[in-house]
């Protein structure tokens, strides 16, 4: 498939100011050619041009083109971009002109940057990178992205597995050569390596996930006593009605959430079903949810209703990592001295507006506590599987005492971490990680 030309729009669909339609193999400069008469171009140089219908002659539109000479573009094929207006009348027939010009075939998802893997231009880690960039809602999903796009998990990956490349290059040379024993230090250098190369990635496994709650959110449940304010509280921190609010109780039976940005990092909260035993079964599942929510969470807030016994409402506190926040303090007097598990609660009013600010202020806190992270983070669970088989095979080969079964570890833990970045055997791991793409990129 890679002998074809394909095409697309890399643009949105819809009205716009400028659409990008892109051309990718060896049929891209013919294709300028047809639709624009051009017979020579400078590459990486934009020019005006008139685009008509090569079958018809008729006039599309006037827009710029680029025409990129392979290696130098995304793909690493000869490349053609044209820029035109973002009209849909537009865009509808450029792209028809370009389905009768004769090798071309529109692209497939993900099928651009699929050719820039397949030709060296980014190696797996770079191609969820860019996924990761395309999808970005927050400022630090962004950040993340745009680090993993540049290199930095890929980079880290490799150079532990040319460490253990070079390990096993002496582990075959001994082998290979039984009567040209080893130097004692380089049989400790190797161990002292493997031992190091251990430690350095379970370090990175043991992350609490930082990476992958950020790709996918930090999950908050809002949990308590019905009618102790959940509902009112989640409208207010998303600043919109997604739960129904009555003075009756058991009006929540589900999980309903909502999506917030704190502090650039994406956070998924759940207003949930008032925690109280019942016997309508409806009302008793959706109980069920709210526990099983918390237990899940990775933070959960425990709404207490400070009109009520606040002692028998912390006893039914369920989850890890969990906020005591106080609520309805337009109605009782607040006792600045009282504590709960050795912390002081955050006291507000959902109703009345009162202390969401301080609340807010401190979730975001604990989220950028929680989930900011210096070094490169591992944010897909494929990652996490295969840097854990490679921990695996290096602690076989140090219990190992065969040197060539310790060797065939040492070989496998390096081609556990070749397959994170695409170096080795991973066709069938072409389809999952192309799968989100879409049309055009």
């Amino acid at each position: 498939m890679n002998d074809d030309t394909i095409f697309a729009l890399a643009t949105p669909k819809g009205r716009a100011g400028v659409a990008v339609i892109r051309i990718s193999g060896k049929n891209s400069f013919n294709t300028l050619q047809a639709l624009c008469g051009v017979k020579n171009l400078e590459p990486r140089k934009a020019t005006i041009k008139t685009i008509k219908n090569p079958t018809t002659g008729d006039k599309l539109d006037k827009g710029l083109i680029i025409y990129f000479k392979a290696p130098a573009s995304f793909t690493g094929e000869d490349v053609a971009e044209l820029q035109i207006h973002g009209g849909r009348a537009v865009t509808m027939a450029v792209l028809e002109a370009l389905t009768k010009i004769s090798g071309l075939r529109q692209a497939e998802a993900g099928e651009f940057t699929r050719r820039a893997f397949e030709n060296n231009k980014l190696d797996l880690t770079e191609v969820e990178g860019l996924a990761d960039l395309i999808n970005a809602e927050t400022e630090e999903q962004r950040k993340q992205a745009l680090r993993q796009m540049e290199g930095s998990l890929g980079k880290l990956y490799e150079s532990w597995r040319k460490k253990l490349v070079k390990s096993l290059a002496y582990l075959e040379a001994e082998i290979d050569f039984p009567e040209d024993e080893l130097p004692q230090e380089i049989t400790e250098n190797i161990q002292s390596q493997i031992d190091s190369l251990i430690n350095e990635i379970s370090e990175h496994l043991n992350d609490s996930h930082r990476g992958e709650r950020l790709r996918d959110g930090f999950h908050v449940a809002v949990i308590g006593l019905p009618n102790a304010g959940k509902s009112t509280l989640c409208n207010k921190l998303v600043k919109r009605d997604i739960a129904i609010v009555s003075k009756h109780e058991g009006t929540t039976r589900d999980v309903v959430e909502a999506y917030l940005d704190l502090g650039g990092y994406p956070v998924i909260i759940a207003d949930t079903a008032g925690l109280r035993e019942c016997s309508e079964e409806i009302e008793s599942e959706g109980v069920k949810r709210a526990f099983a929510r918390a237990e899940n969470a990775d933070l959960v807030i425990v709404l207490i209703d400070g009109t009520k016994n606040i002692e028998n409402q912390v006893k039914k506190a369920v989850g890890k990592n969990r906020m005591y926040v106080v609520n309805k303090i337009d109605l009782h007097q607040q006792d600045s001295d009282f504590t709960i598990e050795g912390k002081k609660p955050i006291y507000i009013s959902a109703k009345a507006d009162k202390g969401i600010g301080a609340l807010l202020e401190s979730l975001t806190i604990t989220i950028v506590e929680k989930m900011s992270c210096s070094t490169p983070a591992l944010t897909r669970i494929r990652h996490r599987t295969m840097l854990t088989e490679c921990v695996d095979y290096l602690k076989n080969y140090k219990n190992e005492y065969d040197i060539e079964l310790a060797a065939e570890n040492v070989r496998l833990a390096s081609k556990s971490l070749g397959r994170i970045t695409g170096k080795i055997e991973v066709e069938e791991l072409l389809d999952v990680v192309f799968a989100d793409f879409c049309i055009g990129k």
